[in-house]
């Protein structure tokens, strides 16, 4: 029997475990595959929840561990720690060399592994190339990472027509769909009643799911929160808001937060959601309201209205439930209220999610 194929697993975040569960739980089950999970970044950080420790829990054995995300609120922070991670993942690759490096999606810390890797003539995997998110600098990176790497997992038709036009083999793109939605078929999604004695929280009453982050190529990173904070101050409903990811600007932001909580009694602020959890949250909910890709992405498999702000998500494929609007208080509102209201949630019963 030849060698099994040695898979160097890479993950910076919460957000990205989530989409590499699965797919590392079936290679963990084949025989012929040997992946070494490799952690870094805010997964980490105790400011960010020591996510790390998730892992872990989940019953995964974390190989390898790089200290790298800077704690700081600026663009520098962002570079610097590429720099440290391309560090330390220089020393655990040329030391291993693995058949094969696995990456996902577009966070700016994924240019590390897929430069190192270039350098050590290692061939790279890439899932959820071919996307589109014009308002960040992801779209950049996951371009960037397409040309980079030699296989591409692509989430959808049109995203594996994109990856091809960028001169990709067509033996090499594979469309697979979003790894994130495994969750709905391969797990239990907690109710309410289970999520509410875990979480300590009250979910008797309608709430919303709060997902915001800095906008990266935006002049100001914040402008996205700042609306629609002030957009929820009268939305009486209950409002879970979770914490954003580790991008410049986000210290800003979760303070911002913190604050609105406090003068918002039923407003709760959770650093980090198990992902199980998450998506309990997410199928109970009224609406989901932000710029997260999770909105994109999620949200349709459950034909949930997602309330989507500003340029962040620009560009990508939409499913009809997501409604658009510009990081302006009293659009947002409005948003909220067609999100709301009977006749658009009936309008999704037919949605199509691509």
């Amino acid at each position: 029997m030849s060698q099994p194929v040695k898979v160097a697993v890479i993950t910076s975040s919460r957000a990205d475990f989530g989409h590499l569960h699965w797919p590392l739980r079936h290679m963990l089950a084949h025989s012929q595959i040997e992946p070494k999970l490799i952690v870094m970044g805010a997964h980490l950080s105790p400011e960010f929840g020591s996510t790390v420790d998730e892992i872990e829990r989940l019953g995964f054995v974390v190989d390898e561990t790089i200290e790298c995300l800077l704690s700081s609120d600026s663009d520098v922070g962002m570079s610097k720690s590429i720099g440290l991670a391309t560090l330390g993942l220089t020393e655990i690759l040329s030391r291993d060399r693995p058949d094969l490096v696995l990456l996902i999606a577009d966070r700016y810390e994924m240019l590390a592994p897929a430069s190192v890797a270039l350098a050590l003539r290692i061939p790279v995997a890439h899932i959820e190339g071919g996307e589109t998110s014009e308002g960040a600098i992801d779209d950049a990176v996951r371009n960037a990472l397409t040309k980079l790497s030699h296989v591409h997992f692509t989430p959808t038709a049109l995203a594996k027509q994109k990856v091809l036009a960028l001169g990709e083999e067509a033996w090499r793109v594979y469309q697979v769909g979003a790894p994130s939605l495994d969750q709905l078929h391969e797990a239990t999604i907690p109710g309410p009643a289970e999520l509410g004695e875990r979480l300590a929280i009250n979910l008797d009453k309608p709430y919303c799911l709060v997902s915001v982050h800095p906008v990266t190529l935006a002049a100001d990173p914040e402008a996205d929160a700042i609306a629609l904070f002030s957009a929820l101050e009268n939305v009486s409903l209950a409002k879970i808001i979770c914490f954003p990811n580790a991008d410049a600007g986000s210290r800003k932001l979760i303070q911002r937060s913190r604050d609105f909580c406090q003068r918002n009694a039923n407003a709760r602020l959770f650093v980090n959601l198990a992902h199980l959890d998450y998506w309990g949250l997410l199928k109970h909910s009224l609406f989901l309201v932000g710029n997260s890709s999770s909105g994109i992405m999620e949200t349709p498999v459950l034909k949930l209205p997602a309330v989507n702000i500003g340029i962040r998500q620009q560009g990508r494929e939409r499913a009809d439930n997501i409604i658009d609007c510009p990081a302006q208080a009293d659009r947002i509102r409005a948003a909220i209220d067609k999100a709301c209201s009977e006749t658009f949630k009936a309008s999704l019963n037919s949605m199509q999610n691509p």
